[in-house]
């Protein structure tokens, strides 16, 4: 069943990222321009950012 859970959580990944370039295809690639021009530590640190708040908000709901 871990397994499972573990397949449903990764694919609502792909969906929540999918959003994005669908909802506004322009945006998201400015987005990724901005983000292409950005030193390795601020996008280092933009993804630990990210890590712990989706820690945080798994610890919180589950």
């Amino acid at each position: 069943m871990q397994l499972h859970d573990l397949w449903v959580a990764l694919c609502l990944v792909l969906v929540l990222e999918g959003m994005g370039p669908f909802i506004s295809p322009g945006g998201w690639r400015g987005m990724m321009a901005q983000l292409s021009q950005a030193d390795d530590r601020v996008i280092r640190i933009l993804g630990l950012v990210l890590m712990l708040l989706g820690t945080f908000l798994l610890y919180v709901i589950a």
